[in-house]
């Protein structure tokens, strides 16, 4: 007589090993995948969505990429990337030129299908005329000449690089060694993943670039240091400081540093706005993008965050990021965090079509007039520079014009002889930079309240902007994911057709 067969044990576990996926999927499918909110649209809150996308791997307590939440208070994404129209051209009202070396921007270009251009002749040294202004003469000029032939315009261009090293010296070469070390620093951030450490402050992240000292001291004091000409100092170098932080060479010597790099050769920008970086990476990230709403309050409830809406509207999410600015935005915190004050440093940009009034600069023609017109720091100037964008004819011009303050008509009427339209546009455009700097964290309550502007105080820029939005990223995935979900291969294709509300200033 025979007994009933029964299954062995080891047929059990094989059995338990086959339906193991099938148990795991149907529990963790039952649960809702964690909610990441992002307050600010621009270069910043963007990259954090997409390094997010990018890094993000499926881990058995993660299977599912967690739901991403962009919100802007404005009507349009872009942050501090935005565009103006005047005299049916379009042009960069905020952030406007990049460097042949910022990767990122590089990256998101490519993927997006984005078409680059270099910037106007006035932002690109290698093709303006330039005059350093005191406010009563120009202490330099380089030539100017009207001709169209390639051969001419080369035989002027080797005149003024001469003319520029007679005044100047081997103080440029020293300035350049200066400007190309710092940049070789920073390329680390673009390192392998596996290579580089994630960092949970913004001084860990220098220091481990060897570019912390550089926020120690101030930009003129670096310059001293490495034996710079006093006159380059004092002449070319705050002209280049001023156009691009609208501050003095007393700012930190980072920030300094990335200014020059600014003024270098070899600088893009993106056909039809740099915004469409932001634009595109939003899209292409599977966002629920909330325009026109502006986070008041964020508070942490033990399990979540709750984040509530000038609108009345709340909302419940696992992680929050700040990718703006706190120095001037009223989000309340509760818990309260402690980040130190800092001001932002604004700067005013007027776009004037019409022309110049060449008695202002006491010169007797307009084509006098260098296309670039920096000054010196002095506070009773009333700008920092003036640039031509566009030449439709003699008469019509495309001016910009940058100050710390805002410019008056009276005050306009007297620069220009003639003025057909006119923009304003004020930004809190960056830090003001005093050495040395100290730093709010990027994890502002320990727990997964991130901040990305805490890196703006070594340097603001486009890429910049970036690079801490990459290292917030992956710091999310592993503190709030664990490390199983953190991976560097996994490069999400880019639909850049899809489009997002934007409209020129």
């Amino acid at each position: 007589m025979y007994s009933d067969p029964k299954p062995s044990f080891s047929f059990l576990i094989l059995l338990f090993l086959r339906l193991q996926p099938l148990i795991f999927s149907l529990s963790t499918d039952a649960l809702p995948p964690p909610t990441v909110c992002i307050v600010g649209s621009g270069i910043g809150g963007s990259s954090v969505a997409h390094f997010l996308r990018h890094y993000f791997h499926p881990s058995p307590s993660q299977p599912r990429p967690p739901n991403i939440k962009i919100f802007e208070r404005s009507y349009v994404v872009g942050g501090r990337m935005a565009t103006v129209s005047i005299g049916g051209e379009t042009f960069e009202a905020g952030a406007s030129i990049l460097h042949p070396k910022n990767y990122h921007a590089l990256n998101y270009s490519n993927l997006l299908g984005l078409k680059v251009k270099p910037p106007p002749a006035s932002e690109d040294d290698d093709s303006m005329s330039l005059g350093i202004w005191d406010g009563k003469k120009f202490v330099f000029k380089t030539l100017q000449v009207d001709s169209k032939f390639p051969l001419v315009q080369k035989i002027v261009s080797y005149v003024n690089s001469f003319r520029i090293f007679f005044r100047y010296g081997f103080s440029l070469l020293k300035m350049g060694s200066f400007v190309e070390s710092t940049v070789d620093s920073f390329l680390k951030y673009y390192e392998s993943p596996e290579r580089r450490p994630i960092f949970e402050t913004v001084d860990e992240m220098l220091k481990w670039a060897g570019l912390y000292n550089l926020t120690t001291q101030t930009l003129q004091d670096e310059l001293i240091g490495i034996k710079l000409s006093p006159l380059l100092i004092e002449e070319l170098v705050t002209v280049i400081t001023r156009i691009n932080y609208g501050q003095s060479v007393s700012i930190s010597g980072l920030a300094g540093a990335v200014s020059l790099a600014g003024s270098g050769g070899g600088l893009w920008a993106v056909d039809g706005g740099n915004w469409q970086m932001a634009s595109g990476l939003i899209n292409s990230s599977d966002v629920f993008l909330h325009l026109n709403e502006e986070i008041e309050s964020i508070s942490y409830l033990g399990e979540y965050y709750e984040l509530n809406s000038t609108k009345g509207n709340s909302y419940s999410c696992e992680v929050a990021v700040v990718a703006t600015p706190l120095d001037e935005v009223n989000i309340q915190f509760s818990p309260a965090v402690s980040i130190r004050e800092r001001k932002l440093q604004h700067t005013h940009a007027t776009f004037v079509r019409g022309l110049l009034n060449p008695a202002y600069f006491g010169l007797r023609t307009v084509a006098e007039v260098p296309e670039l017109v920096g000054t010196l720091e002095d506070p009773d100037l009333p700008f920092t520079c003036i640039s031509v964008l566009k030449q439709h004819d003699e008469n019509d011009i495309i001016y910009k014009i940058f100050s710390r303050e805002p410019m008056s008509d009276a005050l306009l009427d007297s620069i220009f002889s003639a003025r057909l339209q006119t923009n304003r546009i004020n930004w809190g455009a960056y830090p003001h930079y005093k050495a040395p700097e100290l730093f709010a964290p990027f994890i502002l309550d320990g727990q997964h309240l991130y901040y990305v502007n805490a890196f703006e105080n070594a340097a603001s820029t486009m890429e910049t902007g970036a690079v801490a939005a990459e290292n917030v990223a992956r710091l999310i995935l592993s503190r709030y994911f664990g490390e199983a979900s953190l991976q560097s291969s996994n490069l999400q294709s880019f639909s850049p057709d899809a489009d997002v509300s934007h409209f020129d200033l």
